[in-house]
This record gives C-alpha cells, sequence and structure tokens, in this order.
C-alpha cells in the first residue's frame, strides 16, 4: 500500500492513519514501526502519530486522536491497548522503504499446527486475480499445512472450454477432475505461493463444482467469503485437503 494514507480498523475511536514514512519537504506528523518475536525495526519521524504491528502482526496504532478507554470498564480497555497501543483488527508490516501494508483481518490470521500465523488475505487476492478463479478460500487453522478451497469462474471456464473441443460439452463437475484444468489451478496457487514464504505456501487446493455465492450463505452482501459458514457446510471437502 503506497498511498498517503489509509483507514484501519476500529474507525469510531480513531481517524485516518498514515501509512508511509515522512517525505522531505511534507510536515507530516508521521511514524510507522514494525516489530516481529525477535527483533524490531523502527523509523522515527515524529512521536506525534505511530503505527506497528505487534508480535503477531497485529497492527497498533498511538495518537492524540486515539480515545483513551472505554468509560467504566477497564477489562475491555486492558484487552483493546497494549503498552499505551491500541490494538487494531489489522494484521500488517512494513517493506523495506518503510510503507505499512496491511496484509489482512486479526479475526480472520490462520495458525497452523506449527504455530505459524497465515494472512489468508495475501494468497485469497492473487488466486482471485486469476480468470478462473471466481473465489476461493484459504484454509489452515490447527493443520499441518495450508491448503485452499476453490471455485471457477463460469463465464472465463465457457471461454477457456471453447479453445478445447474435447472440453466444450464439460460441465464444472466433469473437469474438476481433468488434468489440464487442474495443472491451470496449479500455475496460479505457484505464482500466489511466490508472495509468502514456504511454511504460509499453498501445499493442496480442491476444486469446487458450485461457487460461493450470496444466495447459498457463502459471501456477504459486499461479497466477503463467510468463512465460518464455508468451513461449516464444506467440512469434508476441507478434511479431504488433508487426508
Amino acid at each position: 500500500m503506497r498511498s498517503a494514507s489509509a483507514m484501519l480498523g476500529l474507525l469510531a475511536i480513531s481517524a485516518i492513519s498514515a501509512v508511509g514514512p515522512a517525505q522531505a519537504g511534507y510536515d507530516y506528523p508521521v511514524c510507522l514501526r514494525v516489530y516481529g518475536p525477535a527483533n524490531y525495526n523502527e523509523c522515527n519521524y515524529t512521536t506525534m502519530a505511530q503505527c506497528k504491528a505487534t508480535a503477531s502482526g497485529r497492527a497498533a496504532e498511538c495518537y492524540p486522536n486515539v480515545f483513551a478507554g472505554y468509560l467504566h470498564n477497564d477489562t475491555a480497555t486492558a484487552e483493546t491497548f497494549h503498552d499505551g497501543w491500541l490494538l487494531t483488527g489489522d494484521v500488517g508490516e512494513l517493506d523495506d522503504e518503510g510503507y505499512l501494508r496491511v496484509t489482512g483481518r486479526k479475526k480472520e490470521l490462520i495458525v497452523t499446527a506449527g504455530g505459524k500465523n497465515v494472512a489468508p488475505a495475501v494468497l485469497e487476492d492473487r488466486l482471485r486475480a486469476h480468470p478462473l478463479i471466481s473465489q476461493c478460500m484459504v484454509v489452515g487453522d490447527g493443520k499441518p499445512y495450508i491448503a485452499c478451497l476453490v471455485t471457477l469462474d463460469e463465464e472465463a471456464l465457457d471461454a477457456w472450454k471453447a479453445r478445447r473441443p474435447r472440453l466444450a460439452n464439460a460441465s464444472i463437475t466433469d473437469l474438476i477432475g481433468d488434468a489440464e484444468l487442474t495443472a491451470e489451478i496449479q500455475g496460479a496457487v505457484d505464482e500466489a505461493n511466490k508472495a509468502v514464504s514456504r511454511a504460509e505456501s499453498i501445499r493442496r487446493f480442491r476444486i469446487l463444482p458450485v461457487d460461493f455465492t450470496e444466495q447459498n450463505g457463502h459471501l456477504t452482501p459486499s461479497l466477503k467469503v463467510r468463512r465460518g459458514v464455508v468451513l461449516k457446510d464444506l467440512a469434508s471437502d476441507i478434511e479431504a485437503l488433508y487426508s
């Protein structure tokens, strides 16, 4: 994210958060910093506005217009702040130039059996960029590796089939085991995996015969995947990825 500013979570109690380092000639009160489990990478430009990520990668911010706490609710305040930093619902990191990159939401963070934290949006956004992929959902919470459910874009699939006469009359169900289609989706997975470490990469995927839609309850009205619903409805498909 290279814009001058971006909205982070908890917007009701915090204004716009700057996401880039101070630039020569501009008097922006910005401090962005990030730290991981073993080290700190800190860029202090001023102490007026700050944003960082916690050890688990959770974005946090601290500056004058962040609220001081919940009225008569010390427990909620303690859960929301860490050493004076407001914990947002976002997960992020700083790049080599000091720009904050929001990589996902804390509630969507996947923790594998090996303890690796994985932000699914990094992989999912890249997968959905492939024309044949309509929707996808990365899974792997408590599992030995990361896997993914994939649905196909019917219009793109029709065009893809038209260039392959042998598949002209094949349904999505017929195509699920097709080697050429599998290789096509594997290519998309390989491309997405370039953005993450091996421990975060997708090892297996499963193509589904039905798309995620608002009608079947798998998408919200804003077309976001309802992860909890998909996990419940497609539990057997997910389990098959680890069999």
